[in-house]
């Protein structure tokens, strides 16, 4: 086990991204007008009796000097589909709200559309927390939308699937359970859950979170892919995938030349291992299917995802 005395800051970051979080873009104005919004994870709730909630913010962020002054802040929670609102208010920008859509709220703070949820804050009280302050706001109204949320896990993007499994079956619960085992959705997740139970301990086994392991197997198909590419293939945060960058690159699994990344020999191989894994994992589960069963099965799911 990794002693407190003794660990670092990175292996620190991937050990507390085992707790899957939901995502906020947290907004502010400033009273001379100034707008910011941050991405964050750090979202939580304080207290019922008086509403409180908090959030922290990194010391050196130059966002800091307007939550500090705004009246109010607003905590976004993003929605499944609204990654690309996350990374936008991840990286930095002269003008983050440049075409981006929003409504006012109290204190002037940017109210973000089609959102889970969203409340709205009076600036309660900042408390110093390491390298971090601690925004604590007292919720004065808030919008329950109640949309799937997108959610933090591991480095990656998640969303929400619903933890349904079948008991031992008793005779006053077959009609409900044969509703269930004819509902498409309850099906899907349960076929996914069962898949991931064999293949994501597979791939952990290689020393490489999965964050890394899809950077690397991206990688493996012979291109350079400077940080705003990585960010379009790999859809994770941009924090992310700095991090898993940084990892790959002191493992030399890939290598950094003219502000891209590329594969290095040493990769190839581990991404040689990551496929073979994917591949026998998928081999085992539909093989006992036969190929015109495949190709509507292939259909099917192209056509529900798009």
């Amino acid at each position: 086990m990794t002693q407190a005395t003794e660990f670092d800051s990175t292996a620190f970051r991937r050990a507390l991204g085992n707790f899957a979080t939901g995502i906020t873009v947290i907004t502010a104005t400033a009273p001379n007008g100034d707008k910011v919004g941050v991405t964050a994870n750090s979202f939580n709730s304080v207290s019922l009796d008086p509403p409180l909630i908090l959030w922290s913010i990194d010391k050196r962020s130059g966002s800091y000097p307007v939550f500090k002054e705004a009246t109010h802040f607003a905590v976004n929670i993003l929605a499944a589909d609204q990654m690309h609102l996350s990374n936008h208010f991840a990286r930095p920008s002269e003008d983050k709200f440049a075409g981006i859509d929003y409504e006012t709220g109290f204190g002037k703070a940017p109210l973000l559309p089609d959102c889970s949820a969203v409340f709205q804050c009076e600036n309660h009280e900042i408390i110093e927390g390491g390298d971090h302050w601690i925004m604590i706001g007292k919720v004065v109204a808030f919008e329950d939308v109640g949309r799937s949320p997108l959610l933090y896990h591991q480095g990656s993007y998640s969303v929400v699937m619903p933890f349904t499994q079948q008991s031992d079956q008793k005779a006053d619960a077959a009609e409900p359970q044969e509703r269930l085992d004819n509902n498409y959705y309850y099906l899907m997740t349960q076929a996914v859950r069962a898949y991931q139970k064999n293949y994501q301990p597979r791939q952990l086994a290689t020393g490489l979170r999965t964050s890394e392991a899809r950077i690397l197997m991206v990688l493996g198909q012979d291109r350079a892919l400077d940080n705003k590419a990585l960010l379009k293939e790999v859809d994770m945060p941009q924090q992310e995938i700095e991090s898993a960058t940084e990892i790959l690159l002191r493992k030399e699994l890939i290598g950094l030349a003219d502000g891209s990344y590329s594969i290095t020999a040493k990769g190839v191989e581990k991404a040689a291992e990551l496929w073979q894994i994917a591949d026998q994992e998928q081999t085992s589960v539909f093989d006992q299917f036969s190929a015109d069963d495949l190709a509507t099965f292939k259909k099917v799911l192209k056509a529900i995802a798009n």
